[in-house]
């Protein structure tokens, strides 16, 4: 029999994605990663750990299910590779996305090497995604739900993870995978989706900060494109292009974050039409087929998770990169977070957007 790795969240749609793997007839084991200690996300030791918490959530589904379950303790790795980077991006004036490189570095990283030793073919995970075989190579596709689509998150997966990862609920809606919780008697049936980045769940990323590195924010100056100086920053990991709200300015107009230069300490300022530009530069591009095209291509890219895609035009760079060239102007071009490619429903790849 076919054996098959199911990661758990605790959620819904990773203990429907488990179920659905059973009855096509897989040997399946479940297993959650602990990701983070309490006080990594400035929750209180006494209380119960929301990650375990979950990890019971995820058991109980795998014992109606009758598969063996396993807790992974990725603490360490997941502080180094995805918590502290996302810390230092924001010292260096980015956005960062985590869970692009939680899935990157842990998801379909470690966990695909844990399906290896445990001698699973598939490592399954509730994503809303799909993937197929064409013409000898793997493609990543958007969900059919495209309201609840995720293949932006999931743009890193190479032709080797592809050839081993499934994604169950991509044919799905949310309401028909939590109708068959349901039916199937899950606790979770009706719990909530997550919304907050998980080792933050507060929201507040400066306090993340200050716990990660130990350090304390280093107030600057706010300054407008021209350099003249129009007040006091409270340290550059407070803000993101495009923000308006919470700059603690006054103006006779709205005034918007529109670069971060942390070579200097300083946040630029400016009216609403600065933020558009049509021309996105990424350092490292990642295309999926796993070969760099010898022609620019066209496409439609979004530049943020819940961005809307727009027609550009694709330049790859002789270094690994790409030039994005949209067709009309995009608003708030924001270095740290991912431009993603797209032909249709296919991912054709994507990267970190880069600092002019």
């Amino acid at each position: 029999m076919k054996k098959a790795l199911i990661a758990m969240s605790g959620g819904v749609d990773s203990s429907v994605a488990a179920l659905l793997t059973a009855r096509e007839g897989y040997e399946c084991i479940g297993c959650t990663m602990r990701l983070f200690d309490n006080p990594d996300a400035g929750i209180s030791p006494e209380k119960t750990c929301c990650s375990l918490d979950d990890a019971e959530d995820a058991r109980s589904v795998a014992f109606r299910l009758g598969i063996p379950f396993y807790v992974f303790n990725f603490t360490e790795d997941f502080r180094r590779e995805v918590m502290a980077p996302f810390a230092d991006s924001y010292r260096r004036g980015l956005t960062p996305n985590p869970c692009i490189e939680c899935n990157r570095t842990m998801k379909f990283a470690r966990l695909l090497r844990r399906a290896e030793e445990l001698g699973a073919s598939r490592l399954v995970t509730g994503h809303y995604a799909r993937t197929a075989c064409e013409d000898g190579r793997w493609v990543l596709k958007k969900a059919l739900d495209e309201s609840r689509d995720q293949s932006y998150v999931l743009y890193t997966l190479t032709q080797e993870q592809l050839r081993m990862v499934r994604f169950p609920l991509g044919g799905l809606t949310k309401d028909e995978v939590r109708a068959i919780a349901a039916e199937n008697g899950f606790a979770n049936a009706s719990k909530p989706d997550s919304q907050d980045i998980c080792f933050v769940p507060d929201g507040d990323y400066a306090a993340m900060i200050r716990r990660s590195t130990g350090e304390d924010l280093t107030p600057g100056d706010f300054v407008d494109r021209e350099g003249k100086v129009l007040g006091r920053h409270r340290g550059i990991e407070c803000y993101t292009v495009g923000q308006r709200r919470g700059l603690g300015l006054s103006f006779g107009e709205p005034m918007y974050v529109c670069a971060i230069r942390p070579e200097d300490n300083t946040v630029v300022l400016g009216p609403k039409e600065a933020l558009f530009s049509r021309e996105v530069r990424v350092p490292a591009f990642h295309w999926i087929s796993g070969e760099t095209p010898a022609a620019p291509v066209r496409g439609r890219a979004k530049i943020r998770y819940r961005h809307r895609e727009e027609d550009v035009t694709v330049y790859p760079t002789d270094t690994g990169g790409a030039l994005l060239v949209f067709d009309a102007p995009q608003r708030a071009v924001t270095p740290g977070q991912a431009a993603v490619l797209y032909d249709g429903d296919t991912v054709l790849g994507g990267g970190v957007i880069g600092r002019d």
